[in-house]
């Protein structure tokens, strides 16, 4: 559910990486679509969002075809209607101007961003730096691992305002990969 901060919250940040793309034809990277592994991953992602309550209120997009393609098989899991802005520069962006971009952004929560590796892998991992018990550092060595397409990061911070949040400060909360889905009973949202 999306939410207006007051004077003490805690700011989620929900981390998607793109589902699988399509290599089997010669197109530019930013035009690449998504491939049929992907859109079947994509809408499971979005019935697990809704099933954990994980609506967001503002997402943060790339241009490219795959992430675009991405948010538009998870929205319609969502009950809500997130304000949506899709930015150039967070196309294969590298993980402090991913940073700086969410730091940028007005006080509402949760935002989503979806990107690309590396960039979303490694601001994972430098959100998430200090585990702050062994749930939470189960799911930051599977994050450290691997960030595979699909997958999907969730941190909470302590703060009122996204220009507050800095590398370990964040709290990783929940960490979700496709595959785990596999045999994972999710509702099925809209």
């Amino acid at each position: 559910m999306a939410r207006r901060l007051g004077v003490t919250s805690i700011l989620r940040l929900l981390l998607l990486r793109h589902a699988k793309s399509d290599w089997s034809e010669e197109l530019d990277d930013h035009e690449r679509p998504l491939s049929s592994r992907g859109k079947k991953a994509a809408p499971k992602i979005g019935s697990y969002m809704h099933s954990k309550g994980y609506e967001p209120a503002l997402v943060l997009c790339s241009t490219a075809r795959r992430t675009r393609e991405t948010l538009d098989l998870v929205l319609p899991k969502l009950r809500t209607k997130p304000k949506i802005l899709h930015q150039r520069a967070l196309y294969l962006a590298d993980w402090p101007h991913l940073l700086a971009t969410v730091r940028k952004t007005k006080p509402v929560s949760p935002v989503l961003l979806v990107g690309h590796n590396p960039g979303m892998e490694q601001l994972a991992i430098a959100l998430a730096l200090h585990p702050k018990n062994p749930a939470e550092r189960g799911r930051a060595e599977r994050l450290a691992q691997k960030f595979p397409t699909g997958a999907l990061a969730v941190l909470d911070f302590d703060v009122k305002t996204w220009s507050a949040i800095a590398p370990g400060a964040g709290t990783l909360a929940d960490y979700i990969r496709p595959k785990d889905l596999v045999d994972h009973a999710v509702g099925h949202g809209k």
